[in-house]
């Protein structure tokens, strides 16, 4: 099983991205997801975003990982 977790794109340097969540910055990858923009929420996994997904559907799986702490 593999785990995805939602960041926001703080910064976009060509298909590079600096992401934050829980107010942790990570360099990740946006080569699979070119059309990937400042602010926008992604699904980041092993370095790489995989998906562009919907800010609200991104806090509401963010609440969900608070929850289980």
């Amino acid at each position: 099983m593999c785990l995805g977790i939602p960041m926001k794109i703080i910064e976009k340097t060509n298909d590079k991205a600096q992401v934050e969540s829980g107010g942790m910055k990570y360099d990740v990858s946006l080569s699979l997801v070119p059309e990937a923009k400042v602010n926008d929420y992604v699904i980041v996994h092993a370095g790489f975003a995989i998906q562009v997904m919907d800010k609200k559907e991104a806090n509401k799986t963010l609440d969900l990982f608070k929850e289980i702490k």
